[in-house]
């Protein structure tokens, strides 16, 4: 499978203003900027994408685990706080802290966390956030 996110940024990093889409069209042109980013005005950020992509995929993941192991959950919630830090002259994604409060019926503490981990180790976008990055990158 593969699908794509995009972005689109008009001006300087500090007056400029960018949109980002989803091929799903669940973000169209959705507004971001270094105002969002930096000092927490309106719009998104890369940051806060991040952290909904990596709960949302940590949740699927464990639904499945759990699913495997023959439990299902009646409501899982999950928070990722991401933390973006000085690095140098520039930035580093340096942590993604997730945070998770479950129904699972029939389950015991241990094997909950047990398959928890799992699924935090497994998940697609916990193995990105320690991937190499690869970029094609071209003038038009």
């Amino acid at each position: 499978m593969t699908t794509y996110g995009s972005a689109v940024w008009k001006g300087g990093l500090k007056d400029g203003i960018g949109a980002i889409s989803t091929k799903s069209g669940a973000l169209k042109d959705h507004p971001y900027g270094f105002v969002a980013r930096f000092e927490g005005g309106p719009g998104t950020n890369p940051e806060e994408l991040i952290g909904a992509a990596h709960s949302g995929c940590f949740t699927m993941a464990l639904s499945k685990i759990l699913g495997d192991a023959g439990f299902t959950a009646t409501e899982m919630n999950t928070k990722a706080e991401i933390t973006l830090a000085q690095d140098g002259d520039g930035f580093t994604i340096t942590k993604s802290h997730l945070t998770l409060r479950a129904k699972i019926p029939g389950i015991d503490e241990a094997k909950f966390k047990e398959l928890a981990g799992m699924a935090e180790k497994g998940c697609p976008v916990s193995k990105v956030l320690n991937a190499q990055i690869s970029l094609d990158a071209a003038l038009v």
